[in-house]
């Protein structure tokens, strides 16, 4: 049985602190969520991740860029590092860093979901023709990608899978699961090409991206239930899960 080698302390140190859990559901509204899902190098494999989760076969690594028209932290946008992993046998995608343009999102996406979160230049455009990301930290591209071609899909043709974000909480230092209710008025198929990515930036060295498998854009509204469970991080999750 595969499971991840990565260092845990070394993960801990650019986690996130979950006060105290929320009891009432956060909903995106006016929300347009654009995924693209690549492979990886192998050597990417379990080594970005805890001893808690298995990874998939072959490594995959996937960006969620998110343009919100209504939330309770107001209009923002944000784009997702996440890597394709397993929790026990649930799907999942461990997520490394995430980006934001403005100070409010960035304080309540770590507090509220414990995601890592940083402050950047999101550029995300979005039309008839296609779809364009980039994403700009301290003058430099972190990642960028262009698709063109936009084919129309079944709203329920496009799946998202939960989400673990590495934090502080009040049970000690967990994997926070975090799950997305999504639904779609209108989902996209795209043709994608990636243009850069900065491994460093994205939180682990040994990320490496070099084919794009699918990508799709959807136009949709996320209702976020109160977190549930959290696992501990060196812990499978047949024992290591519980609940809040």
């Amino acid at each position: 049985m595969i499971v991840g080698s990565a260092n845990i302390e070394t993960l801990a140190e650019d986690a996130a602190t979950i006060e105290s859990f929320g009891t009432s559901e956060i909903v995106f509204e006016d929300v347009v969520c654009f995924q693209m899902t690549m492979e990886m190098r192998n050597q990417a494999r379990e080594a970005v991740l805890p001893k808690g989760l298995h990874p998939t076969v072959p490594a995959t690594l996937s960006m969620q860029a998110w343009e919100i028209g209504r939330s309770p932290f107001g209009e923002f946008k944000m784009v997702v590092c996440r890597i394709g992993c397993r929790s026990g046998v649930r799907a999942r995608g461990y997520s490394t860093r995430v980006y934001t343009n403005t100070q409010i999102a960035a304080t309540a996406l770590k507090q509220e979901f414990g995601f890592s979160t940083q402050l950047a230049e999101i550029d995300f455009r979005h039309s008839f023709d296609g779809t364009d990301v980039k994403v700009i930290f301290e003058s430099r591209v972190i990642f960028e990608a262009a698709c063109l071609d936009p084919e129309p899909m079944s709203n329920s043709d496009v799946q998202y899978t939960g989400t673990l974000n590495l934090a502080h909480t009040p049970n000690g230092l967990r994997l926070v699961q975090l799950e997305a209710h999504h639904v779609a008025s209108q989902v996209e198929r795209l043709s994608s090409r990636l243009l850069s990515f900065d491994s460093e930036a994205w939180g682990n060295s040994l990320l490496d991206p070099y084919t794009v498998v699918s990508a799709s854009l959807a136009y949709e509204t996320v209702t976020f239930p109160p977190v549930r469970f959290v696992c501990k991080p060196d812990e499978l999750a047949f024992t290591g899960t519980e609940s809040v």
